[in-house]
C-alpha cells in the first residue's frame, strides 16, 4: 500500500514552493531548445547541405507542425519578406520651365467682371450696327441710286458721290449738323433734274410730302420782292418742316434751286440755319443747293482734261485725282463769295458729250409719246452747239434745249 500510492507531500511542497526558483530554469531550457531548433533549420538550408539532409533528421522542433512532405528543405524560404519602405518623390522644376501659380490664385472675380463687361459692350456694338442698317434701309438708297443712274446721263461720278454722302448721313438719326449738298455746274447738265428726282424719291419713302421742301429762288423770291420778307418766309418754312420731321423721327429734304440768284440776306439766313447753336432738330436735315455758280471753272476743267491721253490703267486714278482737285478749287472759289459754302459738300456736274445729248432726246421723245428713233434723235442733236476738243464734242447748253426741240415735233 505504501508503494502503490504516491506521496502527496512532495507535490504539495512543490506547489507551495516559491515560483521564481522553479520557473526560471524551465524558461531557460525552453529558450535553449528553440535556439537549437533554429540553428538546425539554418544548417539544413545552407547550400552545402544535400537534398536528403533534412530527411535523415529524426527530430523536429516542437513548435513546428509535424507532417510529412516530399519537398526538400532547400525550397523553404530562409527569411520572411520585408516590406519595402516607400520613398517620397522629390519634385524638381527645371530652370527653363515656366512656373504657374495655383488656379485659385490666378483667377479672380475682377477678371470675370471684365469678361462680362466686354461681352455686354460687344453686344451693344452689334445691336447699334444693326440699327444703323435699319435706319438706312428706310430711305431705300439702293433704289435711289438705280433711279439716278437710269435717268441722269453723263454724270456717273456725281451720282455716286451724292448717294455715298446720303448713305453715310442717313445711317443714323442723331447728327451734330445738317448735310449740305452743293451741286454746281454749267447750265443743262442735269442739276435741276437730280433735284426733282431726289424730291420725288423722298416723298415716296417718307410717305409725307410735307417733309420735302422745294424752294425756287426765281419763283419764291423774285427781284421785285423784299429780301427781308423772303428771309422770314424761308426761315418759317424750314422751321415747320424740321419740327414735323423731328416729331415723326424722320430726316426731311430741302431742295433750293437757282441759288446763284439768292440775295445776300437769304444766304445769311441759310447759313444761320446750319450753325451748331441751333436746336437739335435743325441738325437733322438734308439741304440740296442747285447752282450754276462755278460753271466756267467746270467747263475749263473738262476742256483741259479732254485733250489728255493716258493709258487705261492710269485713267481711273488720274480721273479721281483730277475730280478731287476740281472740287477743292470750286469750293475755294465759292467760299470767297460767301462762307455758306465752307460747310458744304461740293458735287461738280461736268459737261455732256454728244452721245449723252442723244440719249436725252430719246428719253424726252418717249416721255412725250413719240417713238424714240435713234436716227431722229441724232438729227435733233446735230442742231445744238458743241465744243470740239481732241476729237470729242461737248454740248454748250447740255440738255437744256431738248424739251423745247421735242415740243416742236
Amino acid at each position: 500500500m505504501d508503494r502503490g500510492q504516491p506521496s502527496v507531500e512532495p507535490v504539495a511542497a512543490a506547489r507551495s514552493a516559491p515560483g521564481p526558483s522553479v520557473m526560471a530554469p524551465l524558461r531557460a531550457v525552453v529558450r535553449l531548445r528553440r535556439r537549437v531548433c533554429l540553428l538546425r533549420k539554418r544548417r539544413l538550408l545552407t547550400p552545402g547541405a544535400g537534398p536528403d539532409a533534412g530527411a535523415l533528421e529524426p527530430r523536429r522542433c516542437p513548435d513546428q507542425p509535424q507532417f510529412f512532405t516530399f519537398d526538400g528543405p532547400a525550397e523553404l524560404p530562409s527569411t520572411t519578406p520585408r516590406k519595402r519602405r516607400r520613398r517620397s518623390r522629390v519634385v524638381l522644376y527645371p530652370e527653363t520651365s515656366r512656373k504657374y501659380r495655383p488656379r485659385a490664385e490666378r483667377q479672380s472675380r475682377a477678371q470675370r467682371c471684365l469678361l462680362l463687361l466686354v461681352a455686354i459692350v460687344g453686344f451693344q456694338v452689334l445691336n447699334a450696327i444693326e440699327n444703323l442698317d435699319d435706319n438706312a434701309q428706310r430711305y431705300d438708297l439702293d433704289g435711289l441710286e438705280k433711279a439716278l443712274q437710269r435717268a441722269v446721263f453723263g454724270q456717273p461720278a456725281a451720282v455716286g458721290r451724292i448717294v455715298a454722302l446720303l448713305r453715310d448721313y442717313l445711317s443714323t438719326h442723331v447728327h451734330s449738323r445738317p448735310l449740305l449738298l452743293a451741286l454746281h455746274g454749267p447750265s443743262g447738265v442735269g442739276k435741276s433734274h437730280v433735284g426733282r428726282l431726289l424730291a420725288r424719291h423722298f416723298r415716296s419713302v417718307l410717305e409725307d410730302s410735307s417733309l420735302v421742301l422745294q424752294y425756287h429762288v426765281g419763283h419764291h423770291c423774285p427781284e421785285s420782292r423784299a429780301a427781308q420778307d423772303c428771309r422770314e418766309e424761308l426761315a418759317r418754312h424750314v422751321a415747320d418742316v424740321v419740327a414735323q420731321a423731328e416729331a415723326e423721327e424722320k430726316t426731311p429734304l430741302l431742295v433750293l434751286d437757282e441759288v446763284e440768284l439768292m440775295p445776300p440776306a437769304l444766304l445769311d439766313e441759310l447759313h444761320g440755319l446750319l450753325q451748331p447753336q441751333r436746336p437739335h432738330h435743325f441738325h437733322n436735315a438734308v439741304y440740296v443747293l442747285l447752282s450754276s455758280a462755278g460753271g466756267a471753272e467746270v467747263t475749263r476743267f473738262v476742256l483741259q482734261n479732254a485733250s489728255r491721253t493716258l493709258p487705261p490703267h492710269r485713267d481711273g486714278a488720274h480721273r479721281a485725282r483730277s475730280e478731287e482737285e476740281l472740287r477743292a478749287g470750286l469750293k475755294a472759289l465759292l467760299v470767297r463769295e460767301h462762307p455758306l459754302w465752307q460747310a458744304s459738300a461740293v458735287v461738280p456736274f461736268l459737261l455732256l458729250d454728244k452721245w449723252d445729248v442723244v440719249n436725252c432726246f430719246r428719253e424726252e421723245m418717249a416721255g412725250e409719246g413719240f417713238f424714240p428713233e435713234q436716227a431722229r434723235a441724232e438729227l435733233l442733236a446735230e442742231q445744238l452747239s458743241y465744243y470740239h476738243v481732241a476729237g470729242r464734242e461737248f454740248a454748250v447748253t447740255g440738255c437744256k434745249q431738248v424739251v423745247a426741240r421735242v415740243n416742236l415735233l
